[in-house]
């Protein structure tokens, strides 16, 4: 009977030690540098010999130990993807991380999530990662126009990528939705359905897009000689349960609004659960565009009118601007925006 003590490392309480160089050498009949290089792709090995060895390290589960890399090497092999716990919901923070995993998964990379809630200063969990070496990369999101977050991470010479745009100056990785030509885009459609009084549901105020939704809004309001009806006590950081009261005290007034653009689909819920509590019809008396980033509004209501947003890939964008900037890229070659889709209404 085997009463050997598992070491620090095995897999389980099986016994099975965890596959090493060593394993993956004796297994191919290689060297252990060899092996070793072939999982680097390194140029002077053969590419028959790389894939080989690859293949083998893949159906043993050989995984490099972390602590041993970083002392090697000084990395860590982790991307960190720093996100408020309280503001992001469910389907961005899923579809952004299924983004970054999908490229990094045939990299040496995996993937950590730093929250973050309200009452901490959104810097704190940056510069912990900093000071502790706990990532090679970063990758944040609600970028503000003058990000501290930015501004550190740049003067340390830590790769990172945002999403959303910074206004600094500063040349840095990002990967952005084209919010300007977003609400620009709503506003027109909703003009050419004769609306004409319009009201906006903007970003968070001090976030980059704010300013981009809200001028796109005007400037298109302008083009098309419609009026905005200022909703200004609402954002799509506040709870549903305020905006629905809200948007319900504005559809009684004589001057309400007879289109909508939405900056998010959980509050374009809201919108619509307003609208009909004050007793209006959704597509008769009002019309809403909203963003979204999967395919539920039109299941939620047919006359709802949509623009796409995709943050699964938003994700794979920043993986690849902070693997980039690691590799060596210079960083304002790793920046990209998104194109909006057109304004869809329901085709069921």
């Amino acid at each position: 009977m085997d009463r050997r003590v598992p070491k620090k490392g095995d897999d389980d309480a099986s016994g099975k030690e965890r596959p090493t160089l060593k394993t993956l050498a004796f297994m191919t009949g290689l060297g252990v540098t060899t092996v070793s290089r072939a999982l680097k792709d390194a140029p002077e090995i053969g590419a028959e010999t790389r894939r080989r060895v690859q293949l083998v390290a893949k159906q043993i589960g050989y995984r490099p130990n972390r602590a041993g890399v970083r002392l090697r090497t000084g990395k860590t092999n982790v991307i960190s993807l720093v996100l408020n716990t309280e503001h992001e919901l469910m389907s961005f923070v899923s579809d952004i991380i299924y983004g970054v995993t999908e490229v990094i998964a045939d990299t040496p990379y995996h993937l950590i999530v730093t929250p973050y809630s309200r009452s901490q200063d959104p810097l704190d969990p940056v510069r912990y990662l900093v000071e502790t070496g706990s990532a090679d990369g970063v990758i944040i999101s609600r970028t503000q126009p003058n990000d501290p977050r930015a501004r550190y991470m740049l003067e340390r010479g830590i790769p990172f990528a945002t999403h959303g745009r910074t206004d600094m100056g500063l040349v840095h990785p990002y990967h952005d939705f084209d919010n300007y030509a977003f609400a620009g885009e709503a506003v027109r459609y909703l003009a050419g359905r004769g609306r004409s009084r319009l009201a906006l549901v903007t970003p968070p105020l001090g976030l980059t897009y704010y300013g981009h939704t809200v001028n796109g809004f005007a400037d298109a309001l302008s083009e098309v000689g419609a009026s905005e009806v200022p909703f200004n006590t609402v954002s799509i950081d506040q709870s549903i349960e305020q905006i629905r009261t809200r948007t319900a005290q504005l559809m009684r007034r004589k001057d309400r609004p007879d289109g909508f653009v939405s900056s998010a689909a959980a509050a374009t819920l809201a919108i619509v659960a307003g609208i009909e509590d004050a007793g209006l019809k959704l597509g008769r008396d009002v019309d809403v565009v909203s963003k979204q980033s999967s395919e539920l509004l039109h299941l939620f209501r047919r006359e709802l009118l949509v623009v796409n947003e995709n943050f699964r890939l938003a994700g794979s964008e920043l993986a690849r601007a902070v693997l980039g900037w690691i590799g060596g890229a210079d960083p304002g070659s790793l920046q990209s925006l998104s194109t909006p889709s057109e304004v869809l209404p329901y085709r069921g």
